[in-house]
C-alpha cells in the first residue's frame, strides 16, 4: 500500500472570520486519527469550535502551535493517509426488491 499526504487548513468558518488562534491540539505527531476525530480547537473572535480530521490516516505534522494565529487557507496539520483507488462508500449486502404498498379504500356506504 502507498502512502499519500494531505495537508488540512484553516477553513472558512464563516461570517467574515480571516483568522484562528489555537486553543489546544487534541493530537500530536505520529498519532492515528480516523475520519471526523477532533483534530484542534481554534478560537476565533466569535466562538471556540473544535476542527475535525478530513481523513483517516496519522498526523504527520502540526503546522501551528498553540497560541499561534493561523490565517483562512494556510496549514494546519499534514497526515500521511493510504493512497487507495476505488469509489468511497458501501455497497449494499443484497439487492432488495421493492415492496408493493396496497392502499385500502373504506367501504362504500
Amino acid at each position: 500500500m502507498t502512502m499519500a499526504q494531505h495537508t488540512l487548513e484553516l477553513p472558512d468558518l464563516g461570517e467574515g472570520l480571516i483568522e484562528a488562534t489555537v486553543l489546544e491540539w487534541l493530537v500530536e505527531p505520529g498519532a492515528g486519527v480516523e475520519r471526523n476525530q477532533p483534530l484542534v480547537e481554534v478560537e476565533t473572535t466569535k466562538s471556540a469550535v473544535e476542527i475535525p480530521s478530513p481523513c483517516a490516516g496519522a498526523v504527520a505534522r502540526l503546522h501551528a502551535a498553540e497560541g499561534d494565529v493561523v490565517r483562512v487557507g494556510e496549514a494546519l496539520v499534514t497526515f500521511d493517509v493510504a493512497q487507495d483507488a476505488g469509489i468511497v462508500g458501501t455497497v449494499p449486502a443484497q439487492e432488495r426488491k421493492p415492496t408493493r404498498r396496497v392502499r385500502l379504500k373504506p367501504p362504500e356506504e
